[in-house]
């Protein structure tokens, strides 16, 4: 493993950790680290309540990203407590629908395995509006 990518996951898991919020409901239970093109490294974790208005701990980080005015990811990765997680198919979309550029962004699929994220998404919509 690379010590990029290495980083990464340790920053993911600095923020990891499930916590209580109100009733039912927790927070932390899955940690995201992305590094943006600057180099720089954001961090998020997921929300987990009711309706559908929770989040991924990648849209966090993600969003933490934007608000410094970045939206071009070089690599992300989310963890829970056993290990590495793959992002879903909305965390894949979200990362695509920011920056176009991110179609070539790497995502850490476990410790010894890291694809392009258009591997994740082939034949994205994105791809065939651009060549239209």
């Amino acid at each position: 493993m690379s010590p990029e990518i290495s980083e990464l996951i340790a920053a993911a898991r600095r923020v990891q950790g499930e916590f209580s919020l109100t009733a039912d409901f927790v927070a932390g239970g899955i940690g995201a680290a992305v590094r943006g093109r600057s180099g720089r490294i954001y961090t998020g974790v997921c929300l987990d309540v009711a309706c559908g208005i929770g989040f991924c701990a990648e849209h966090a980080a993600v969003a933490e990203m934007l608000k410094n005015r970045e939206s071009e990811i070089e690599a992300i990765v989310a963890v829970d407590g056993n290990g590495v997680l793959a992002p879903c198919g909305r965390c894949r979309e979200l990362m695509a629908q920011i920056n176009g550029e991110n179609l070539k962004s790497h995502v850490v699929l476990s410790e010894e395995r890291v694809v392009i994220l258009r591997d994740l998404l082939p034949e994205h919509w994105l791809t065939t509006v651009e060549r239209a």
